[in-house]
């Protein structure tokens, strides 16, 4: 059974925008825990395009942890994010690894305010859009703001790493 969204929470993600000046709106949503693609889901739950939907995902390149930014419709190329953060190869990290340093939990890790700072690499389609929608740090909450305040936040960099 889905829940009725929450007023926007105070994430992680939130207060670092908030304390770096960084304009966003957040989106709370009804999230119902069935939900297959909690990406999909909040692209249908709002009533937007999926192109301007986008997923934090975690890999492992060369044994450090880096996260890829893709549109929620596509899937990340791990050559390509390894490519973009200098590795040789990547594979996607452990789940439980990526909670642990990410501190978010799986469906509502955000690319920022996360808690160790990892490399952040975002699909360059992202710049086709005024504003997109990333996690805001919990599942059922997403925030909207611009690819570039986004890259800013979370000192990343815009790369074509996301596949059909």
């Amino acid at each position: 059974m889905s829940r009725k969204p929450d007023a926007a929470p105070g994430t992680p993600a939130t207060l670092a925008l908030a304390r770096a000046g960084i304009a966003f709106t957040p989106h709370p949503y009804s999230h119902d825990p069935a939900a297959a693609s909690y990406g999909l889901e909040a692209a249908r739950e709002l009533g937007l395009d999926a192109a301007r939907v986008f997923k934090t995902l975690l890999a492992d390149a060369d044994g450090a942890l880096v996260v890829g930014v893709v549109p929620v419709a596509g899937q990340l190329d791990l050559k390509a994010l390894a490519q973009a953060v200098g590795a040789k190869k990547a594979a996607m990290a452990d789940p439980a690894r990526a909670e642990r340093k990410t501190g978010y939990v799986l469906g509502g890790i955000s690319p920022v305010g996360q808690k160790v700072a990892l490399a952040t690499v975002i699909d360059e389609s992202a710049l086709l859009h005024d504003t997109i929608f990333v996690s805001g740090g919990r599942r059922g909450f997403d925030i909207e703001l611009a690819p570039r305040d986004l890259a800013l936040a979370a000192s990343a960099s815009f790369a074509p790493i996301a596949c059909a």
